[in-house]
């Protein structure tokens, strides 16, 4: 049966409760992260008691808890013990080398959640209530808790943009990375090209930490560190290419394209530009986590949003930028948006 509302089968408040109550979720794997919970459960034989001693938690606690988990298909139990699902072993043990369990700590920052909790004022006047720029405040120590944190979650997508960017380039090559971060895309290029040489631009205190990583990747004599705001700094080049990796979405147009035109001065003729971005449909309610990364933007910046593809494509336009396509990253939310000078 179809209601007036147009919807198919019984109606059931279920969606109002879960999204009024989703927080108990965000809390709940944020604790068992935070408790190690995963290893324990990882170790066996995986009953409360065991992971209780552990994890130095209460046994009652950590059966709630676990339980907690297995109703929304982190764990499984099985006779009274709880085991890995696939996914959990996969992104949530610190053993496993996709673990993810770092970037809770970025996702789970305090400070970025609390414009969350005046939505509606966000809402009313259509920017953060965090003080300043938001979270794009110069030096905001979230950035250097993005960089050492959220590399699991970013590294799966340097691969593919640095094929993307080399794609027929060979020998010698300058990369500026702007807004590195943990500087991973940079040094991914680095790796694929030996003669590539690549400026990572962001604030110090985050510089520091990829530079380290360009260090593990054994690349650190090739990369080079530009400290400060990408709108104020020289760019120096002239550049072979650009990275611009999650970035555009925390700016309003105007200040993307102005940024962008930056970019083209920067670089060669028949230079490429690359941005990571997540990149919604046309109809912006589609594919769910592009599409509800605007919120984010919403809560966290003053005027920055998730673009679909036309409204960059227009922006690289009016920045001199040509020849712009897309390339979705598979399985993941991701898609890099190419450009040429």
């Amino acid at each position: 049966m179809v209601d007036g509302y147009g919807v198919q089968g019984p109606v059931t408040p279920a969606v109002v409760f879960g999204m009024l109550q989703a927080y108990q979720q965000t809390a709940s794997l944020k604790a068992a992260i935070e408790l190690d919970v995963f290893t324990a459960v990882g170790d066996g034989p995986g009953d409360a008691a065991s992971i209780a001693r552990h994890c130095k938690a209460s046994e009652r606690g950590v059966r709630i808890l676990c339980d907690f988990l297995v109703i929304h298909g982190i764990l499984v139990k099985e006779e009274g013990r709880y085991r890995h699902t696939p996914t959990s072993a996969a992104f949530l043990d610190p053993r496993s080398p996709s673990s993810l369990a770092t970037i809770a700590q970025f996702l789970g920052n305090v400070t970025m959640q609390e414009p969350y909790k005046q939505l509606a004022e966000v809402v009313r006047t259509g920017r953060t209530t965090l003080g300043g720029d938001g979270s794009l405040e110069p030096e905001n120590p979230a950035w250097v808790q993005f960089a050492e944190t959220m590399a699991p979650m970013m590294a799966p997508m340097a691969g593919p943009l640095g094929k993307v960017v080399l794609e027929g380039h060979a020998g010698p090559m300058r990369v500026l990375d702007i807004a590195a971060g943990h500087g991973l895309f940079g040094i991914e290029i680095a790796k694929q090209n030996p003669q590539a040489r690549v400026t990572g631009l962001d604030w110090a205190p985050v510089l520091r930490v990829a530079l380290k990583n360009a260090e593990k990747a054994g690349v650190s004599e090739r990369y080079d560190m530009l400290p400060g705001s990408a709108f104020e700094v020289d760019f120096g080049g002239p550049y072979d290419a650009v990275l611009l990796t999650n970035f555009l979405h925390h700016f309003d147009k105007p200040t993307c394209v102005g940024l962008l035109k930056k970019v083209r001065g920067a670089l060669k003729a028949g230079g490429r530009v690359a941005t990571l971005e997540f990149v919604p449909n046309e109809d912006r309610v589609s594919p769910p986590m592009p599409a509800a990364f605007a919120l984010t933007m919403l809560a966290t910046t003053t005027a920055g949003d998730a673009y679909p593809l036309s409204e960059l494509a227009a922006m690289y336009g009016a920045a001199g930028l040509r020849d712009v396509t897309a390339h979705p990253i598979p399985m993941s939310p991701h898609t890099i948006v190419m450009g040429r000078a």
